[in-house]
C-alpha cells in the first residue's frame, strides 16, 4: 500500500466519523449511574422488607432465600424494562482475560398461544453456560459441558443496551472456580477476617475491612484505517515489525500535553457512557508516548473495581470505533516507546473509617499503621515470586524491565521517613520498644517559593520511585506492574490473599508472645509491647523486599539475587510459583483454592501463553514471506534494472560511480532477504518442535526459549529493509503514519 494510498484510507474512515460530542445538560453528579441497579433503584423498585433483606445480604452477607430473590428479580425487570431492556445476560469473567455473556429473552409461554415478559428469582440468581469451552486447565472435558454462573448481589446489576447484565461467578459442575471473581471474593473475606482480628488489637469496635482498589488504565489509539492496514496489530494487538520513528517519545512533548480535539471528542463520549454505567471516572491525560493516554477513576470496593474495569475496556473498544479509533489494550503494540500498564492503587480500610495504611496523630494509630505496613511487606517478601507471577504474560513480558515500567523483579519502596521509623524500631531494645509508638508521622510540609504570587506549597513528606513495583505513596501501595490488559483480579487475588495469611500468622503469633511475657490476662500496654516485639522481627525478616534505589539498574538485580528475591525473568517458569510449596499453602488456609484449582490455572497460563507467541509467530512469518520479501525483491528488480540501464547509457567509469550506491543497496537487500527466508524457515521449525511436545510446560518454554528470540531477530532485518525499500511500495503503514493523531 502506498504512502498516498494509506493516507487516503485513513482519511476517508476520519471524515465518516464525529469530531465532537454533544455537552449534556446534567452535570455527572446527575446522570451517574442512570443505568445501573443501585441503592437509590432498589429503594424505589423493591418492597420495603425485600430491601432491608438485600442490604444484609450486601453487607453483612447474609444468605439470599429464593423468595427475596423472586421479589428482586420483578423489580429488576420492571425498571430494565423501562429503559427498554428485552434481554438478560449473566456477565462473568472466565479465565480468558475478557468477559463472557449468553442473552435471554425476557419471554415465556403464557399457555394461551402467546407470550409474556417473565423474569423470576431462579434466572436471576443461577444460569448454565457451556463450561466445556472456556478454559479450565483439565478440569472440564469437551464431553462435560455443565457448568453454572451465579448472581454476585454485591456487584449492582446494569443495562447495557437492550439487555440487563448481572455480574456473576463462573463454577463448574463439579464445584470448581473456572472464572476470577470466585477466588477473588474468597480472598477478600479471608483478608477481611484477618484484618478485622489485627485491627481489633487496637480498635475492639472494627467489625469489617474493606480491601480498596484505584486502577490506572493506560491505552493507545490508532486511526481505524491504518489498523486495518497491519495484520499484525489486528491479529495479535502489537506491531511485530516496524522501525522506529524518527520522532516519538525522545522530547517528552505529548506526556501531559494538549489532548487532541479527536480523542477528547472519544474521551468525553467514553466517560459519559462510563459514569451512567457507575464507573467513576476522574483523571484523563496524555500518556508518555505518542497516542498513548490514561483513564483512571475514584477508588472502590475491590471487587467493584474490577468489575467496572473490565466493562470499561470493553466500552473502550466500541467507543473507539465511534470515533475511528481503534483502542490497543496490548501492553506493548509499538516497540521503541513507553508500553502501558495497569497501576493498582490498593488499600485496606475499616467499617469505622479507618485507613489502615494511613498514619495517623495519636501512638495508637501510629502503632496500628507501622503494623499494617510491616505486614503488607511481610506478605510481599514472603509471597516475592507469586506475586509476580500474578501479573506475568506473554504481552506484559515486553513492558517489564524495559526502562519504561517496573522491573521484573518485585521490591517495595517506602522512602525516608517511613524506613527511618521501621530501622528505629529493628534496632531498639525491649525497654525502647513500648516508647517506639510515640512517633509522630510528618504529613505534608509548606514550601515558600521566591514568587509572590504563588502560595505556600503543600509538599508530602516522601518523594515517589517510579522504578518500584510495589510503592507505598503516602496511605496505599501502588501495585504498578499490572499490565494494562490483564484482569486486576489475578493480582488482587494473590495480594489479597498473601496479606490475609501473613495477618492471620501475624495474630497467632502475638497471642502467643503475649501469653510467653505476660499470662492470660495482659493489659493494652502489654499487648501494645508484645505486638511491637513481633513487629522487630518481621522488619528485620522482610528486609530484603525494602529498596528506594533505581529499580532499572544492572546492580539492583545482582542485588535483588544476593538478598534472595525472585529474578526469574521466563514467564513460563516464573508461573512456576503458583505451585511452590508455601503459595499452595497459603492459598489452601485462606480458602481461595484447592490445589487441583492452582494446577489447572497453571495449564490455562502455560497454554495461553504458548497460544499468544505461537499466534505471533504464524502472522510474522506470513508477513515477512508474503508481504516483505515480494515487495524487497520488486524494488531490488528495480535497482538491477538502473544499474544495467546506467552502464549502457554512461562510460563505464561513470556508471560504476552512478551505480556504486544502487550495488551496495541491491547487495544489503540480499543478505536482509536471505537472512529473513532462512530463519523463517527456521522458525517454522522451532514451532513444530515445540507443538510435538506433549507437556504443556515445557511446551510453553519452548516456545520462549526457542520461538520468541527468532521473531525478534528477525524483526532487525525487517526493519532495515524498511529503511532501504523505496516508500511509496512499502506495503505496511510505518511508526511515523501510526504514532501521531492529528
Amino acid at each position: 500500500m502506498s504512502s498516498t494510498l494509506r493516507f487516503k484510507v485513513v482519511s476517508e474512515a476520519f471524515k465518516k466519523r464525529p469530531l465532537d460530542v454533544p455537552t449534556p445538560i446534567e452535570r455527572p453528579s446527575e446522570f451517574f449511574g442512570k443505568y445501573v441497579f443501585n441503592r437509590q433503584k432498589m429503594k424505589h423498585y423493591l418492597p420495603k422488607e425485600v430491601y432491608t433483606k438485600m442490604m444484609d445480604v450486601i453487607e453483612n452477607d447474609a444468605s439470599l432465600d429464593m423468595a427475596t430473590a423472586d421479589a428482586v428479580a420483578e423489580g429488576m425487570k420492571r425498571w430494565a424494562m423501562e429503559l427498554g431492556a428485552t434481554h438478560i445476560t449473566h456477565w462473568f469473567q472466565p479465565l480468558t482475560e475478557g468477559t463472557a455473556e449468553k442473552h435471554d429473552g425476557f419471554v415465556e409461554h403464557d399457555g394461551k398461544g402467546g407470550m409474556v415478559e417473565e423474569f423470576t428469582g431462579k434466572q436471576l440468581v443461577q444460569q448454565e453456560p457451556d463450561a466445556s469451552s472456556f478454559p479450565s486447565g483439565g478440569i472440564r472435558s469437551t464431553f462435560e459441558a455443565r457448568g453454572y454462573s451465579a448472581w454476585d448481589p454485591s456487584s449492582p446489576v446494569f443495562v447495557m443496551g437492550d439487555t440487563l447484565m448481572i455480574p456473576t461467578v463462573f463454577i463448574s459442575y463439579t464445584g470448581e472456580s473456572l472464572d476470577y471473581k470466585a477466588p477473588l471474593k474468597k480472598a477478600l473475606r479471608a483478608v477481611d477476617k484477618a484484618a478485622t482480628e489485627v485491627a481489633q488489637f487496637f480498635y475492639p469496635d472494627v467489625h469489617k475491612v474493606i480491601s480498596n482498589l484505584g486502577w490506572e488504565q493506560e491505552y493507545f489509539l490508532v486511526d481505524e484505517g491504518i489498523y486495518a492496514a497491519r495484520p499484525d496489530l489486528v491479529m495479535t494487538g502489537r506491531t511485530l515489525l516496524g522501525h522506529d520513528s524518527a520522532k516519538n517519545q525522545q522530547m517528552d512533548d505529548h506526556y501531559f500535553g494538549s489532548i487532541p480535539k479527536r480523542v477528547v471528542a472519544f474521551m468525553k463520549d467514553l466517560e459519559i457512557q462510563a459514569l451512567e454505567l457507575g464507573i467513576p471516572c476522574k483523571t484523563r491525560h496524555n500518556e508518555r508516548a505518542p497516542n498513548q493516554f490514561e483513564l483512571a477513576p475514584i477508588f472502590e470496593e475491590t471487587n467493584l473495581a474490577i468489575d467496572h474495569n473490565m466493562l470499561l475496556m470493553v466500552l473502550m473498544k466500541r467507543v473507539a470505533r465511534k470515533h475511528g479509533f481503534r483502542c490497543l489494550l496490548h501492553e506493548k503494540p509499538f516497540a521503541g516507546v513507553n508500553g502501558s500498564g495497569k497501576h493498582n492503587n490498593w488499600s485496606l480500610s475499616t467499617d469505622t473509617g479507618i485507613l489502615l495504611h494511613n498514619p495517623g496523630k495519636t501512638p495508637l494509630d501510629n502503632l496500628r499503621f507501622i503494623t499494617f505496613i510491616v505486614e503488607t511487606l511481610m506478605a510481599v517478601w514472603r509471597f516475592n515470586g507469586l506475586l509476580k507471577a500474578s501479573i506475568v504474560s506473554a504481552s506484559n513480558a515486553h513492558r517489564l524491565g524495559a526502562n519504561e515500567a517496573p522491573p521484573a523483579i518485585i521490591s517495595s519502596f517506602l522512602g525516608k521517613q517511613l524506613s527511618e521509623v521501621l530501622d528505629h524500631i529493628e534496632k531498639s531494645d525491649d525497654q525502647e520498644l513500648q516508647a517506639i509508638s510515640d512517633f509522630t508521622q510528618v504529613g505534608k510540609h509548606g514550601v515558600q517559593l521566591d514568587i509572590p504570587q504563588i502560595p505556600e506549597l503543600l509538599v508530602d513528606n516522601t518523594d515517589r520511585n517510579r522504578t518500584s513495583p510495589f510503592a507505598f505513596t503516602g496511605n496505599r501501595f501502588e501495585f504498578r506492574a499490572v499490565g494494562s490488559e490483564a484482569n486486576c483480579a489475578s493480582a488482587m487475588i494473590a495480594l489479597n490473599a498473601a496479606v490475609a495469611d501473613t495477618l492471620r500468622d501475624f495474630k497467632e503469633r502475638v497471642d502467643r508472645r503475649s501469653h510467653e511475657l505476660f499470662g492470660q490476662h495482659i493489659s493494652q500496654e502489654q499487648l501494645h509491647r508484645a505486638i511491637l516485639s513481633v513487629l522487630r522481627e518481621d522488619i528485620r525478616t522482610c528486609k530484603p523486599i525494602h529498596f528506594d534505589g533505581n529499580g532499572y539498574s544492572e546492580e539492583w538485580k545482582q542485588e535483588a539475587a544476593r538478598r534472595g528475591l525472585d529474578t526469574e525473568s521466563s514467564c513460563p517458569l516464573v508461573i512456576d510459583r503458583y505451585l511452590d510449596e508455601a503459595s499452595v499453602e497459603m492459598f489452601q488456609h485462606t480458602h481461595v483454592f484447592h490445589k487441583a484449582e492452582i494446577e489447572a490455572r497453571n495449564e490455562i497460563k502455560w497454554d495461553t501463553y504458548t497460544k499468544k507467541i505461537q499466534i505471533e509467530a504464524r502472522i510474522f512469518g506470513d508477513l515477512c514471506l508474503n508481504h516483505i520479501i515480494p515487495v524487497a525483491t520488486r524494488y531490488q528488480s528495480a535497482l538491477i534494472d538502473n544499474v544495467h540501464k546506467t552502464s549502457e547509457i554512461f562510460p563505464a567509469d561513470m556508471a560504476s560511480k552512478l551505480s556504486a550506491n544502487n550495488i551496495s543497496l541491491i547487495q544489503q537487500i540480499a543478505e536482509h532477504s536471505s537472512y529473513i527466508e532462512e530463519h523463517v524457515e527456521q522458525l517454522v521449525e522451532a514451532r513444530k518442535v515445540a507443538n510435538q511436545l506433549e507437556n504443556i510446560r515445557q511446551r510453553a518454554i519452548a516456545y520462549h526459549d526457542n520461538v520468541a528470540p527468532l521473531i525478534e531477530d528477525i524483526r532487525y532485518h525487517v526493519d532495515k529493509l524498511e529503511l532501504i525499500v523505496d516508500d511509496e511500495i512499502w506495503p505496511l503503514p510505518k511508526y511515523r503514519e501510526m504514532l501521531f493523531i492529528n
